[in-house]
């Protein structure tokens, strides 16, 4: 996919998902039809649920009230998800939200009846088992920062069991261990889920702790006031790194010095460059301020995800893609178009993640890539403990999937988190260890739902037509091959009938 340094590391994740990816083409028209708007709302609630939370503001600026069929809609709208490997069946998960505006008339979010039975694309990507040997993230807590986390994944048998502090919720009554939206319960487990016994998905870091701040109302809407007030509450309560996964549209004071009070804990935070299904034409908060790491989404193809992507492309770098801008650690300023700066990427389209109430549902948007960024942290955390909040976000950057433009490019920063580099391969691993280096053919099936678009079929079409065309090539080869063959054998058999001829004696 590129050239220089790490020219090919971005293609090879790619290419472990083309076994996935192929079973798309046979489900593309079912997938088209399955699609369906998620009823995601704007950034702030309609009227009925905006009513609730005191001072919430304008909607983001820019937005495109409607654009949910981009994100969350249309990527997880229900429609069917394709497995790699033979025989395997097309399943559907609900789609789930970053906001639920009919809250007061429907309640909260049902549970899914549905439950995956192995790993979704974005793991083969990522490949955080390769890792796990060194670190699972153990002794390092992740603040979720966002609508709670459903006390129910903190017990028994649940993704997060013995691993979940249920801190403050800062709207309402009680703590943050009712999550009515469900939208932080997908995220924590997306960072520290522990992997069920039938095979499903797993978090980045399942021995990370989770802390669970309520900085949302019920509909998952907040305010600057409401933000600033959880990302306090998370580095009073210890935790290393704070996965914010609301922005707001604009900066406020409030907010800003919360961001520093953070930094000065020690603690990393993490933000979505925009909300989950929305377009927006300007910076988001906290992504948009320094010191804090913005997370872009990507697909399965590589290419920028979602409601985050905004209007320009990823070819081309910035213009401080030189200098000191240039090295690692230097800031991405945002392209015309894009919701923020983008720091790096992650697998954020068509994710599988537990819901409040048990199951699986279907995720889109960077807030998502967001949680798998703030999980990759957690594991450099726990084989590096000694790690300052901006050496570890170097550390994440540096060693990012090159994209093969101009760093940082405007599209996707640094490039895609890298866990296998960033925390370091395992010495006992084998190539499968090393992210896309196994053979597709022969990796475990994985569920890839269906994106917004085409790209992964035409992607898959690609992969089928090179291979076709190499097999094409292969026979002509042995062809040709055999036809030299063949007439080599005829000269040898003239030249020695010749000589046979010339050496006989004379006829009486």
């Amino acid at each position: 996919m590129s050239t220089g340094r790490g020219g090919g590391r971005l293609a090879r994740p790619a290419t472990a998902v083309a076994g996935g990816l192929a079973a798309l083409a046979a489900l593309a028209p079912a997938a088209a039809a399955g699609a369906g708007a998620s009823g995601a709302g704007p950034l702030v609630a309609g009227p009925a649920a905006a009513s609730t939370v005191p001072s919430v503001g304008n909607a983001v600026p820019g937005v495109t009230p409607g654009a949910a069929a981009g994100g969350a809609g249309a990527a997880a709208g229900g429609g069917a998800a394709a497995g790699g490997g033979a025989g395997t069946q097309a399943a559907e998960f609900p789609p789930l939200a970053q906001t639920l505006s009919d809250v007061r008339q429907n309640g909260c979010r049902k549970p899914s009846a549905r439950a995956a039975d192995r790993p979704g694309w974005s793991q083969v990507f990522l490949r955080p088992e390769a890792v796990w040997p060194l670190s699972r993230g153990a002794g390092v807590t992740v603040a979720v920062i966002g609508s709670g986390v459903d006390a129910a994944t903190g017990s028994g048998a649940g993704p997060l069991a013995g691993r979940l502090t249920l801190g403050p919720r800062l709207h309402g009554d009680g703590d943050a261990g009712r999550d009515c939206v469900g939208h932080g319960t997908a995220l924590a487990t997306l960072v520290a889920g522990r992997r069920p016994a039938d095979g499903g998905p797993a978090g980045v870091a399942p021995a990370a702790k989770v802390l669970a701040v309520a900085a949302t109302d019920d509909a998952g809407s907040t305010n600057a006031d409401l933000l600033a007030r959880g990302i306090r509450a998370a580095a009073d309560g210890g935790a290393r790194i704070g996965l914010v996964a609301a922005p707001i549209a604009e900066p406020a004071p409030a907010l800003a010095d919360a961001v520093g009070y953070a930094a000065a804990k020690g603690m990393l935070l993490v933000a979505p460059v925009g909300p989950d299904s929305q377009t927006v034409n300007g910076p988001v908060y906290p992504a948009g301020y320094p010191g804090v790491l913005a997370v872009a989404g990507i697909g399965a193809d590589g290419a920028p995800a979602g409601a985050g992507a905004g209007a320009s492309g990823s070819t081309g770098g910035s213009a401080g893609s030189s200098g000191a801008a240039g090295q690692a650690g230097g800031a991405a300023a945002p392209a015309p178009g894009r919701a923020s700066r983008v720091d790096v990427t992650a697998p954020g389209e068509g994710l599988l993640a537990a819901g409040p109430g048990g199951g699986t549902f279907t995720v889109s948007g960077p807030s998502y890539a967001a949680a798998l960024v703030a999980g990759t942290a957690a594991l450099v955390l726990g084989r590096s403990p000694s790690l300052t909040a901006e050496q570890l976000a170097d550390r994440l950057r540096s060693t990012a999937y090159r994209p093969g433009t101009a760093l940082p490019d405007p599209g996707v920063g640094w490039g895609a988190v890298d866990p296998v580099t960033a925390v370091g391969t395992p010495a006992a691993a084998g190539p499968a260890a090393v992210p896309g280096s196994a053979d597709p053919a022969a990796a475990d099936p994985v569920l890839v739902p269906p994106p917004p678009d085409g790209r992964p079929v035409r992607l898959a079409s690609a992969v089928t037509g090179v291979s076709l065309g190499g097999a094409a090539l292969l026979a002509l080869a042995a062809a040709a091959a055999k036809v030299g063959r063949n007439r080599a054998a005829a000269r040898a058999g003239a030249g020695s009938g010749a000589r046979a001829g010339a050496g006989a004696p004379p006829a009486e």
